[in-house]
């Protein structure tokens, strides 16, 4: 038994290889050490003023494992180790250290929902959320690299911060509502689990190099975090032109990973994708007039106001904000602006006047407020209409909504009841269709199976029949100046 024990610890032990094999050989033995009547003791410990259910502590898990597999206790200890470093146990008191203490520290294990072979996506996203809950129940006071963390993801997510604060926030609320043991157990386990795969500066973690290594484990992982603190590095050290290539690389990988869950050939496509299979259900539910979008869709509306103006969707969204803002008047506005722009060139000088009357001369039906110096250059530029004659009017309500309206929109019951009402398809499974060939290949191999079969015929035979069949054919006719 020692000999087995001690295999399994130096399997581990080598820079971790071979992990996943490893790490299904340690769950039966969680498992066992769970087990009420046979595993760890555990028992109810007060924590300052909360009972904690079911803590252990550190001197009684590597007694155990000692006992279990008759080992020394530096062996059970650094075994042990190993387990709170991938967050299969985690501490109740120090959480910035994930190392096992031979006392009596109290530790509880992982529910299964966080152990690292779930293989769950540890995206900035939900580490953004979590920080943020964090910030909220602290009331601003977090860990000095926490506050480094939060304020860099607050830059990197401007555009869908209002959603990520909006999440934090109802998770904070759903957890007022449990028990408060229950409570300061989840805020445990939520908080191992960001230790390990966001740990503290200065500290090493297990999962540097993730459950599939690298070839190299000193190679780092390129993510667009990294790669714009790398765009910021480089910047204090090259000149100006440089510099912009740089702001245009971060911006650049800015958008694609806000897109890329987005584009259905990067990512996967609910309920399937109209690409690879017959199923015409992914046209169906965008359509621009449809009744309940999708909840993709309606977190494109986040990213930017621009995406939200450019869906139909959106807009009778937004329209219907404004209505009961009575301010509907702008956004009608500035969809008559991109009529005019974009329509016939027959109906322009029409368009343009109605859009005077209605929005901009004195006493218009629906009156939308500029300023001065822009209605002086609209109304000058209406003695001669063109299709661009009302850009500066159309900017200065584009940027009013942007900055006023959007932001209260997106905070808005209408907004929020929107999302709650938004579907999410379940994915359908279908065979792929195969492609068909192209007309040129299809005609290079019809040329190329008669090469063969004209290789395969006999040379002589068709001779033969040749000369056969002149020699039955009748004498021509001869003329009278042969003779």
């Amino acid at each position: 038994m020692r000999g087995h024990f001690s295999k399994i610890f130096h399997q581990t032990e080598k820079r971790l290889m071979g992990m996943r094999k490893t790490l299904i050989i340690i769950h039966p033995l969680l498992l066992e050490m769970q087990d009420p009547k046979t595993g760890v003791k555990s028992q109810p410990q007060r924590l300052v003023i909360t009972t904690i259910p079911h803590a252990i502590t550190g001197e009684d898990i590597i007694a155990w494992l000692a006992d279990r597999f008759q080992v020394d206790t530096q062996e059970a200890r650094n075994f042990v180790s190993m387990l709170v470093a991938l967050g299969y146990i985690y501490p109740l008191q120090d959480h910035r250290r994930l190392v096992i203490k031979p006392d009596a520290s109290l530790y509880r294990f992982q529910t299964p929902y966080f152990w690292p072979t779930q293989q769950w996506p540890v995206e900035d996203t939900d580490y953004a959320i979590y920080l943020a809950k964090r910030n909220i129940r602290k009331r601003g006071i977090l860990e000095l690299h926490e506050q480094e963390h939060y304020n860099r993801l607050h830059k990197w997510m401007n555009h869908k911060w209002d959603f990520v604060v909006m999440q934090a926030k109802e998770q904070y609320r759903a957890a007022k509502e449990r028990k408060k043991p229950d409570r300061v157990v989840f805020e445990c386990q939520e908080r191992a689990y960001w230790v390990v795969h966001r740990p503290p500066p200065g500290t090493v973690s297990a999962m540097d190099y993730g459950l599939d290594r690298l070839t190299d484990p000193n190679a780092d992982e390129v993510t667009g975090e990294s790669l714009c603190l790398l765009c910021c590095s480089f910047k204090h050290y090259t000149p100006l032109t440089r510099s912009l290539c740089f702001l245009c690389s971060r911006r650049l990988v800015k958008y694609c990973s806000t897109y890329k869950s987005h584009d259905p050939f990067l990512s996967n496509c609910l309920p399937s994708n109209p690409w690879l299979t017959d199923d015409a259900t992914y046209w169906s539910l965008n359509m621009p007039s449809v009744e309940i979008p999708t909840k993709m869709r309606v977190e494109r509306w986040t990213f930017s106001f621009a995406e939200l103006l450019s869906d139909p969707r959106g807009r009778d969204d937004f329209r219907l904000f404004l209505k009961k803002e009575f301010s509907g008047e702008n956004l009608a506005f500035w969809e008559g602006c991109e009529d005019l722009k974009w329509g016939e060139a027959a109906t322009m000088r029409e368009k343009a006047e109605h859009i005077y009357k209605t929005f901009l001369a004195r006493g218009a039906p629906r009156w939308i407020n500029i300023d001065g110096k822009t209605m002086e250059v609209t109304v000058k530029g209406l003695k001669h209409p063109h299709r661009y004659v009302l850009d500066p009017a159309q900017t200065h309500i584009y940027m009013l909504m942007k900055k006023d309206s959007y932001g209260r929109y997106q905070k808005s019951p209408v907004f929020k009841d929107t999302v709650k009402k938004a579907i999410c398809p379940e994915e359908h499974r279908y065979r792929h269709r195969r492609p068909s060939l192209s007309p040129i290949i299809l005609r290079q191999m019809e040329q190329e199976q008669r090469a063969k079969m004209a290789a395969n015929v006999d040379i002589t035979q068709v001779m033969s029949k040749l000369s056969k069949q002149g020699k039955e054919a009748p004498p021509p006719f001869l003329c009278d100046n042969q003779f």
